[in-house]
């Protein structure tokens, strides 16, 4: 790439499941369930829109860890990215979210330290949601659904 960028593209799917809000997230082979609490009208059989939110920041330093530990040539051998926040407000936003790492590896502790503060800096999903990212909404495709009261 000129300029030494290097760009990956991602293009994801979510579709519900017979009619229900309960859906299937995917990007290519991997799938996930998203769904909205119980409580809020869901089936309670997944992830919702904010925890998967958070679940990308947490796996995101954790990969992080792991790719920048190698090219240090450091051996992790375990890794916790536990990350928190909420919503709040009419529409909800976040409120922001914040993350701890529990880290151990063949490195003494202020090598394990440098590449935690390393991977704050430079991780991707935390400095996109950072520094903020355009998303538009890029077309619409209605179907006529079945009518209530209506079979078949």
């Amino acid at each position: 790439m000129p300029g030494g960028v290097t760009t990956m593209g991602f293009e994801v799917e979510v579709r519900n499941v017979d009619g229900q809000v309960t859906a299937l997230g995917s990007a290519g082979p991997h799938t996930v369930v998203v769904d909205r609490p119980a409580e809020a009208g869901g089936g309670g059989r997944g992830f919702s829109g904010g925890e998967l939110l958070h679940l990308a920041v947490a796996g995101c330093v954790s990969n992080d860890l792991f790719r920048e530990a190698a090219s240090r040539g450091i051996t992790l051998e375990r890794v916790v990215v536990r990350v928190d926040g909420g919503f709040a407000g009419e529409p909800a936003r976040s409120t922001g979210i914040s993350y701890d790492v529990e880290i151990s590896g063949a490195a003494e502790n202020a090598a394990l330290r440098a590449l935690v503060q390393h991977v704050e800096e430079i991780a991707e999903i935390p400095a996109t949601l950072r520094a903020g990212t355009t998303v538009s909404l890029r077309g619409v495709t209605v179907s006529e659904g079945t009518p209530r009261g209506t079979s078949g």
